[in-house]
C-alpha cells in the first residue's frame, strides 16, 4: 500500500473521532418524564416481565437485533497472530457492515485468552446479552472446537464468518462459474490449495451443494491430503483419499476447478495451463493471490477467475453473505445457523447474479451494464437485493429445518429496514 493510502486509512479511523462505531439513544431523554421511565423507577417493570417469561426480553430490549462480533485476535485477515486488541478496528468494520447493509446493531469484543476453553467460557458466559454472535479471526484448528462447543452451548445463532461467510460466498461463485463453462458440480474434479478454516468450511459446503468427496484434493503446507499421511488432525483427515497425487503439480492435471485459500503466486502458468478445458479459478489470497489474474488470462482464454479484491471482476466478498444471514437469523429468532440455511444463502445469492442490475449498482459502478457472465458470476455488495432475498431465504430455512422460535410471516417484514441506507 502507498503512503498516501496509508495515511488515508489511518486518518478514516481517527477522524473525526477515533473508531467506526457509536451508540445512539432510540427513545427519548429530554424530560424527567423520560428518564424516570428509561431508569428509576420505569426500568423496574420490564425487569420483572423478564424475570417472569425470559423470552420478553426481545420485546424489551435490543438482545434480538444485537451482535457480538468477537475474536482472540489470533488470525488477523491475512497478518497472523497480532492479538485480540490489534483485532478491534477489524471487529468495529464487521460492526461497521452490519449496520451499514442490514440494519444490524453489534458491538465488538476482544478477549484475552490463554486457551480454547477459557474463551469458550467467557464467550458463552456473556452470550445471554446478544441476539447471534459472529466470531471472527480465529486461527484453525481451534477455531473449529471454540465454534462446536459455543454451537452446543448457546441457544442463539453463533457463527464463525472466516469458515461459513467464506464458504457461502465461495460456493455461490462456484456453482455460477461451473454452469457457465457448461459443468456441474458433481462431476467436477476440484483442487483445493489450503486447510485451514475457510478451505476446510468451502469444501463443506461444496460436498454439501453436491461436489463428490473422492472429485476434490486438498493440499496443505505438506502437499495432497491423502489417505496414507499420518500427520493429519480429524479436520483434515476427512478429506483424505485414496490418491497418488502428492502435489499440486500432481493435483491440477486435467482439474475443472481451482480453490486456493492459502498464499500469493502459488499457481503457476504451467500448472494453468495442464487443466481442463474451461477452468475456474478461485485464486482468494489477499492481498496478493494464488496466480495474478492478468497472467492467468494469457496463459487461458477460456478461463474464469475470482479474486478477494475488489479491483478484479468477481470479487468473492464476504459482505455478500453475513449481514443478510444474521438478519434473516435473527428475524425470525433462530436458535442455530444450520447447513440448510447456508444452502439457502447460497442459492439466493447466485440466482441475484443472473438477473439484470438495478440502476442503482449500474450507477455504483461507474455505469457498466454488468451482466452473467464470465467476468460477473456474483452480486456487488451494494445490490440492493441481498438484503430482502437473502434474509428471506435463510429465514424461511430456519423456520423450514425447525430452528426458528417465530414463524415466517406473509409478508416479511425486515427488521431495522428504515434504518438502512442503500
Amino acid at each position: 500500500m502507498s503512503e498516501s493510502r496509508k495515511k488515508a486509512a489511518l486518518d478514516y479511523h481517527a477522524f473525526p473521532v477515533p473508531g467506526k462505531l457509536s451508540i445512539e439513544l432510540s427513545t427519548p431523554a429530554e424530560t424527567q418524564e423520560d428518564l424516570s421511565l428509561a431508569y428509576s423507577p420505569g426500568v423496574a417493570e420490564p425487569v420483572r416481565e423478564i424475570a417472569r417469561d425470559p423470552e420478553l426480553a426481545y420485546r424489551y430490549t435490543g438482545k434480538g437485533n444485537l451482535v457480538a462480533v468477537i475474536s482472540d485476535g489470533s488470525a488477523i485477515l491475512g497478518l497472523g497472530n497480532l492479538g485480540p486488541l490489534a483485532s478491534k478496528p477489524v471487529m468495529e468494520g464487521k460492526g461497521l457492515l452490519f449496520k451499514r447493509f442490514a440494519g444490524i446493531n453489534s458491538i465488538d469484543i476482544e478477549v484475552e485468552s490463554e486457551s480454547p476453553a477459557q474463551f469458550i467460557e467467557t464467550v458463552a458466559s456473556i452470550a445471554i446479552t446478544f441476539g447471534g454472535i459472529n466470531l471472527e479471526d480465529i486461527k484453525a484448528p481451534e477455531c473449529f472446537e471454540i465454534e462446536n462447543q459455543l454451537k452446543a452451548r448457546c441457544d442463539i445463532p453463533v457463527f464463525h464468518d472466516d469458515q461459513h461467510g467464506t464458504a457461502i460466498v465461495t460456493v455461490a461463485g462456484m456453482l455460477n462459474a461451473l454452469e457457465i463453462q457448461g459443468k456441474s458440480i458433481e462431476d467436477a474434479r476440484i483442487v483445493c490449495l489450503g486447510a485451514g478454516a475457510a478451505a476446510t468450511a468451502c469444501c463443506k459446503l461444496m460436498m454439501a451443494a453436491g461436489a463428490q468427496p473422492e472429485h476434490i484434493t486438498m493440499l496443505d503446507s505438506k502437499g495432497v491430503i491423502h489417505s496414507g499421511r499420518t500427520d493429519l488432525n480429524q479436520y483434515k483427515a476427512l478429506f483424505a483419499t485414496p490418491t497418488s497425487a502428492r502435489t499440486l503439480d500432481d493435483a491440477i492435471e486435467g482439474a475443472d476447478a481451482f480453490l486456493g485459500v492459502s498464499g500469493p503466486n502459488l499457481l503457476n502458468a504451467a500448472q494453468l495451463s495442464r487443466m481442463a478445458v474451461n477452468p475456474v479459478v478461485f485464486a482468494c489470497s489477499n492481498p496478493d493471490p494464488e496466480i495474478d489474474p492478468a497472467l492467468a488470462h494469457s496463459v487461458r482464454d477460456d478461463l474464469i477467475m475470482a479474486t478477494g479484491r475488489s479491483d478484479f471482476p468477481n470479487q468473492v466478498n464476504n459482505v455478500l453473505c453475513f449481514p443478510f444471514l444474521f438478519r434473516g437469523a435473527l428475524d425470525v429468532r433462530a436458535t442455530i445457523i444450520n447447513e440448510d440455511m447456508k444452502l439457502a444463502a447460497v442459492e439466493a445469492i447466485r440466482a441475484i447474479a443472473k438477473e439484470p442490475v438495478t440502476d442503482a449498482v449500474r450507477r455504483a459502478y461507474g455505469g457498466v451494464d454488468l451482466q452473467f457472465g464470465r467476468d460477473y458470476i456474483l452480486p456487488k455488495p451494494t445490490d440492493e437485493r441481498l438484503l430482502g432475498r437473502v434474509a428471506a431465504a435463510v429465514a424461511q430455512a430456519a423456520v423450514d429445518t425447525g430452528v426458528a422460535h417465530l414463524p415466517f410471516p406473509d409478508h416479511y417484514p425486515l427488521a431495522g429496514l428504515a434504518d438502512i441506507k442503500l
